[in-house]
């Protein structure tokens, strides 16, 4: 053997172990600092929910975006429409400036996704049926991608948001314990966040309090109450929306209660300062999930792009609902369909369960390696122990969480770890009882071993991969730590052994005691 392969084997080895005791000791010792294992839900309890998306919702609050276009489209561009009105999945208008029928027909058709009816200048618009689900794939998806920023805004370490089915979203979130905590993060999650900002029908408003909202809705209105439950009659296509947010921070007003302050995009503070600009005198409403917060009178054309949201709002209100906008509006609202607490009990029950037996198998496995195989057993069993630290360093280094079957698949790398080192350590052996020296009984040992121990492995990466891609939560959970454990044992059972072999070897030949060093009394012809 070359020095060159003792300095890259061995040099490997000593930084992966470096690496493993340097991030694994947070865990290990519990200390504040430096990155810890975050336990799952399985593990030190919390809040488990399955979600449904009502993704019907989500085709008429695009239908009223589509609205929302084409009403500035034809205010920007002076072409002149009777109100658009909104009527289930649909858009009624009438087109009043014949000669820019041909403008009207070109930006429909550059919206996309549109069908378009028409009799005459009388426009019936909808959503394509391909178009609609898109709309609802976008909205279980955005439903996930946004309860997972609402969960880390709100200071929630490692919370879990999948998609479980076509409609349905899985929600664990470790550590919730506390039931103020627990009603908190319900609310956070299902609240829509739905902002518009919308024109009161000044003409009709004095009748919004003995109006229906049929009747409301043949003058293509809607109806909102704010808390106190004074109703106000609305323009039913809003002046624009949430989409055009940018961002929303807790502030103080002119008596040092919370309020909300808003931002918006280019697109609207364009449109938020011409529509000001535009109705001076009049009321703009600030509804947020369809109640009034408040309806001031525009004083004067309000430039900037930026709002204000007040109510009689506590601390808390006022933070998770900032938090609720800035991690943008649901797309379609969501409803609870299953609920649990898991608590803490069962996870440390499991926690203490599952060192015990992680602890016992190792000792276990370490003293029968000592045993059969003496030194070798000795450097199998450091080889393990260097696995450990490193992979629970991987994990916590990554940020991964561990659960129940997470733990399992620890335990497995164990045994996994010490196969490979039996297969190595029965190859040398036989070699030496048929004569080979020492350092040739090591090399061929190794090569030998090889083939069986990268097939076996190989395979075990293989079943990992399925599991991950077609697992729920906690399979994917055994899954991940089964192929880290796989990939450090290669390292540490192979490379590892195989470093510190190189290192010793002149000291084994020099010994000649081949029962202290690999747990034979002699080779065949009693050499060595």
């Amino acid at each position: 053997m070359k020095n060159r392969g003792l300095n890259y084997r061995l040099v490997i080895f000593f930084f992966a172990t470096l690496f493993g005791v340097i991030f694994s000791m947070p865990t290990f010792l519990q200390t504040q600092n430096g990155a810890k294992v975050s336990l799952g839900l399985d593990l030190q309890g919390g809040l488990y929910m399955l979600l449904g998306v009502k993704t019907d919702e989500a085709i008429i609050s695009k239908i009223k975006s589509v609205a929302i276009g084409i009403k500035y489209y034809t205010d920007d561009n002076n072409i002149i429409i009777d109100t658009p009105k909104v009527k289930g999945d649909m858009i009624t208008l009438t087109l009043l400036d014949g000669d820019e029928e041909k403008n009207f027909d070109s930006m429909l058709n550059e919206m996309g996704g549109l069908v378009v009816d028409k009799q005459g200048l009388d426009y019936t618009v909808s959503l394509s049926g391909e178009e609609k689900q898109n709309v609802r794939a976008l909205a279980v998806t955005q439903a996930v991608e946004t309860i997972r920023n609402r969960l880390d805004q709100f200071g929630l370490a490692e919370p879990t948001v999948a998609k479980q089915s076509e409609e349905d979203i899985l929600v664990e979130i470790p550590g919730v314990k506390t039931r103020e905590d627990n009603q908190r993060v319900k609310e956070l999650i299902a609240k829509a966040a739905h902002l518009q900002l919308m024109a009161v029908d000044e003409d009709r408003n004095a009748k919004a309090g003995f109006m229906s909202r049929e009747e409301a809705s043949a003058y293509g209105d809607v109806i909102y109450a704010d808390k106190e439950g004074r109703r106000y009659l609305l323009k039913e296509v809003p002046v624009l929306d949430g989409s055009m947010l940018t961002d929303a921070r807790v502030g103080l007003d002119q008596t040092n209660r919370p309020m909300i302050t808003f931002s918006l995009n280019a697109q609207g503070a364009k449109i938020f300062g011409d529509f000001t600009g535009k109705n001076i005198g009049k009321k703009l409403a600030i509804a947020l999930d369809d109640i009034i917060y408040s309806a001031p009178v525009i004083q004067g054309r309000i430039g900037g792009g930026s709002g204000q949201i007040t109510g009689a709002f506590s601390n808390k209100e006022a933070s998770d609902l900032a938090i609720a906008l800035r991690s943008g509006a649901l797309l379609a609202p969501v409803t609870i369909l299953e609920e649990r607490s898991v608590g803490p009990s069962l996870g440390a029950d499991s926690v203490r369960a599952s060192s015990i037996a992680l602890a016992f198998g190792f000792v276990s496995v370490a003293l029968f390696m000592c045993f059969y195989y003496r030194m070798a057993g000795v450097i199998a069993s450091v080889a393990l122990i260097s696995n450990l630290f490193v992979l629970i360093a991987l994990i916590a280094f990554l940020g991964a969480t561990l659960t129940l079957p997470g733990m399992a698949g620890i335990i497995l790398t164990v045994g996994m770890g010490i196969d490979a080192n039996v297969i190595i350590n029965e190859r040398i052996r036989e070699l030496l009882r048929a004569g080979a020296s020492v350092k040739a009984a090591i090399e061929h040992g190794y090569e030998n071993a090889m083939s069986a121990i990268v097939d076996s492995n190989l395979t075990t990466v293989i079943v990992a991969i399925v599991l991950y891609i077609y697992g729920t939560g906690p399979i994917k959970g055994f899954a991940i730590t089964l192929s880290f454990g796989v990939f450090i044992s290669m390292l540490t059972a192979i490379l590892g052994t195989h470093g510190i072999y190189d290192f010793i070897v002149g000291r084994i030949e020099k010994s000649k005691n081949l029962a202290f060093w690999f747990g034979i009394k002699r080779a065949n012809n009693g050499n060595i």
